[in-house]
């Protein structure tokens, strides 16, 4: 019995248990409340977000600080059409998001046009932040930009993209974002049928990317991605070209990070340029940080606990999550290197014997 009943297993069972089962029945039976669901769904985007920093930080050793703006580029699409779709129900009942109509706007700007479509709004929510990817991976690992410089390069694309979405002239609503979402495909988004509908969905997507990553880090490609972790520069003269890798990885967790936010807007019900800023693409990287940098279930863990963390801390202390957060990530760092989940693995090996050298999950030959 305990051969079976692994901390994996454990993972399994609980995430299955209390998110597939517990909740939604709850929510059904009316026990558990809609905003309850809303928010673990939302929790469940910031997961598939995290899946993708940690493959490319966790698995590649590449800090990159813009998650948040893929983030937000898959969440603006779909937030976008929509609008659209609610054209004529605004409190003006223009053709026209009632934003533009404020700002004195006529007609529908044209890269607006695409986005009447559901399937061409999905399309370009993953298409979009997968381009931007590949070209600013493809021009900054070609230069052999690493390490601190790249981290801190992409910290300025960050910047760089919040101060072009926080202004009205690019008529994606500036500070406020958008909002007032009414219907997707048909479905009221206020109908509590479709807040479940939307978690499950979420939950779903979650659970299949991280069968993805699973597959993938224990794929030749995630071998050749610990190996830059390790020496880029002694796999460099192997016959592994190792700045497609990089530019690669770089797009699959831009792309993760894009299906976070198409799931995360009409779940909110509101996208933001303050959802891209720096300060949200760090705390995404914290989430892996503090769930266990390298191991995919860490950072599920990490997502799901901190944003856990951060919804009843606000509430009760709102002026000090940040010092609460701070003093969480001081700890692990000197105490728990290897996160929460390399904590669970510690008290694992010490109740059954079982060293992760030898178990499922280590950082090189990580599940």
């Amino acid at each position: 019995m305990k051969k079976y009943l692994t901390s994996d297993a454990l993972f399994y069972i609980i995430l299955i248990t209390i998110f597939l089962i517990v909740l939604p029945l709850g929510n059904i039976l009316g026990f558990v409340s809609n905003n309850t669901i809303s928010l673990w769904g939302r929790y469940f985007c910031f997961a598939i977000a995290a899946l993708g920093i940690d493959l490319i930080w966790g698995y590649t050793g590449v800090l990159s600080m813009c998650q948040a703006f893929f983030f937000c580029l898959g969440g603006y699409s779909i937030a976008m059409h929509m609008l659209l779709s609610a054209s004529g129900k605004g409190i003006y009942s223009a053709a026209i998001p009632d934003f533009m109509v404020w700002n004195q706007v006529e007609t529908l700007p044209l890269f607006w046009e695409p986005f009447h479509s559901f399937g061409l709004s999905l399309l370009l929510a993953l298409a979009l932040p997968a381009f931007f990817a590949f070209l600013f991976g493809f021009i900054v690992f070609r230069s052999r930009i690493k390490g601190v410089y790249f981290a801190i390069i992409t910290q300025a694309l960050a910047l760089a993209v919040w101060l072009i979405f926080l202004r009205n002239e690019t008529m994606l609503g500036g500070t406020n974002g958008l909002t007032d979402f009414k219907s997707l495909l048909g479905f009221e988004l206020s109908s509590p049928k479709t807040k479940l509908g939307l978690y499950l969905i979420a939950f779903l997507t979650l659970c299949g990317t991280f069968l993805f990553c699973r597959w993938l880090v224990n794929s030749k490609f995630g071998k050749v991605l610990v190996g830059i972790l390790d020496s880029e520069s002694r796999l460099s003269f192997t016959a592994y070209n190792v700045v497609n890798y990089k530019v690669a990885v770089f797009v699959i967790a831009a792309i993760l990070a894009a299906i976070g936010g198409v799931l995360y807007a009409p779940q909110t019900g509101i996208i933001t340029p303050g959802r891209m800023d720096v300060k949200a693409s760090v705390e995404m990287v914290m989430w892996v940080a503090l769930g266990g940098r390298g191991r995919l279930k860490g950072a599920i863990i990490g997502a799901l606990l901190v944003n856990y963390l951060y919804s009843v801390c606000t509430s009760l202390f709102p002026e000090s999550w940040l010092y609460i957060l701070g003093v969480l990530f001081i700890l692990t760092v000197l105490f728990f290197e290897k996160g929460f989940w390399g904590l669970i693995e510690m008290l694992e090996a010490k109740l059954t014997g079982w060293s992760p050298a030898k178990g499922s999950e280590s950082l090189k030959a990580n599940i």
